[in-house]
């Protein structure tokens, strides 16, 4: 009696887990013009669960139906999505006219900006592993590492930002539209050289720069999409 008393409440408690357990929606994401798939993808629920694309353009979050899902990626349009299931999707991005510099990730409903050290302190904890498993991706640490990096990259590239930016170079030099976009992606600076350089020394830089990109053939002046 004891015995089964025993395995009922262990069967009990199997159940109760598997009813509890966390559900996850898979997917790929392609690019809608040449259905290549896009690797790198930023995924975030309204929930606060991120995710990133692999370089086969594969995810998985964790998620349940009626949440909204938002993929972003440098070179392409925002695409927002509300589950009412959890089959596999097929995310298909449209390729954007911005450029790499313009491509930010959007805040959030409250419209604030998007601080994933505030929102997100788990990812940036530290411990005897090189990143700590977090409630995002439980043992998943290898996911972790790459949302952090990528977090880092676009905190770096904000700094970049609010120094080279449209104001400043047009005012260093006669271009506007396109060709300023496409000057300013072809030479951009690392935000090492940019905090260390003086204003008279990033002038002399733009300035320079500008006279290699005057003479390049025009065909080679502007950016190839970013497929």
């Amino acid at each position: 009696m004891k015995l089964r008393l025993i395995l009922g409440c262990i069967l009990a408690v199997i159940g109760w887990r598997d009813s509890s357990a966390q559900t996850f929606l898979k997917g790929t994401i392609y690019d809608a013009g040449t259905q290549l798939p896009l690797s790198n993808v930023f995924i975030r629920s309204n929930r606060k669960q991120l995710s990133i694309a692999d370089k086969s353009g594969n995810f998985k979050i964790a998620a349940s139906v009626n949440d909204l899902l938002i993929f972003t990626l440098t070179g392409y349009q925002p695409d927002t999505i509300y589950l009412v299931d959890l089959h596999p999707q097929k995310i298909k991005l449209i390729s954007s006219v911005r450029q790499l510099n313009e491509v930010k990730i959007s805040a959030n409903s409250t419209g604030t900006p998007f601080n994933p050290r505030q929102e997100y302190p788990e990812v940036y904890e530290k411990s005897q592993f090189a990143l700590s498993p977090s409630r995002l991706f439980g043992r998943d640490a290898k996911n972790a590492r790459r949302l952090k990096h990528y977090f880092d990259n676009e905190e770096k590239q904000r700094k970049i930002d609010s120094i080279f930016n449209p104001q400043l170079v047009s005012a260093c030099i006669p271009l506007t539209g396109r060709d300023l976009r496409n000057f300013m992606s072809q030479y951009r600076p690392s935000l090492s050289f940019l905090t260390k350089s003086s204003p008279d020394q990033l002038d002399v830089y733009i300035k320079e720069s500008y006279k290699k990109f005057l003479e390049l053939p025009a065909q080679q002046r502007i950016l190839p999409p970013l497929h």
